[in-house]
């Protein structure tokens, strides 16, 4: 059974989740499905992962991050640091409602959200990403000249178009956030089991990040498919990807 709750974060915002328990049972584990940039809780990802793990008796808490979905706040506002209290606060509600035994997943942004919030957190089963950012700052630079990020400090906002061509206002506090969530600093701390996929081929997030945030992670395998894309256009990738995430999370339960 779905149940929509609300929790806030550290300011008061309200934030929106499904939670999805297939026995009502709270000894059984729970996964937080962190979604990506731009999208939410109900992206592709997170709900072919729900179905999966309900099959198998596995609970799962899918989010929406500060500014998407149904959470408070304006998308122009986002930044890292509201993700990672996003996802802090998800494991405190879920805590609180009983459950023991959580997992942590995310996609691209809320892969590198997931990466900085499993270093704060205590006893946790797992970290598992998808094609995770790992360095925002570097991934800017690769994408955007000097002239546009000097442009965007001087405007205060720049217009970001996600994959469906959707016209967003996204402030300069976005990018100021970086310097204080470079993924590689959190990954030396995470003891726990590990697992990322990422796609031989990603045009957005370059694969050497999580080569890189693998090999700082003590406990921490990556599977690279081959040919694979950033959103794993190709059935194909996507079936793969879903395939290797889930194994993992079996195992590690």
């Amino acid at each position: 059974m779905e149940e929509k709750v609300y929790f806030n974060d550290s300011e008061g915002n309200k934030v929106c989740g499904i939670l999805l328990n297939p026995t009502s049972d709270t000894n059984i584990p729970v996964i937080i499905l962190c979604h990506g940039f731009s999208t939410s809780k109900n992206n592709s990802t997170n709900t072919i992962l729900k179905q999966i793990l309900a099959n198998k008796n596995i609970a799962t808490f899918r989010l929406d991050f500060f500014g998407h979905g149904e959470s408070d706040g304006k998308f122009e506002d986002v930044t890292i640091s509201k993700a990672v209290d996003d996802v802090l606060n998800a494991v405190k509600f879920l805590r609180d409602e009983d459950y023991k035994k959580i997992g942590l997943f995310g996609s691209s942004f809320g892969g590198l959200s997931s990466i900085i919030a499993a270093s704060k957190l205590d006893g946790l089963l797992f970290l598992a990403l998808k094609s995770p950012v790992s360095d925002y700052l570097e991934f800017k630079n690769n994408t955007m000249t000097k002239k546009q990020i000097q442009e965007w400090k001087n405007k205060g906002y720049t217009f970001y178009f996600n994959k469906h061509g959707t016209k967003l206002k996204l402030n300069y506090s976005f990018f100021e956030d970086f310097k204080n969530n470079n993924g590689y600093g959190y990954a030396k701390k995470i003891n726990i089991p590990a697992f990322i996929v990422h796609g031989e081929l990603d045009e957005m997030v370059p694969l050497d990040q999580s080569k890189k945030t693998c090999k700082l992670m003590k406990n921490c395998r990556l599977k690279i498919i081959k040919g694979a894309d950033h959103c794993y256009t190709k059935p194909e990738h996507f079936k793969k990807a879903i395939d290797l995430i889930s194994e993992f999370i079996f195992e590690n339960i």
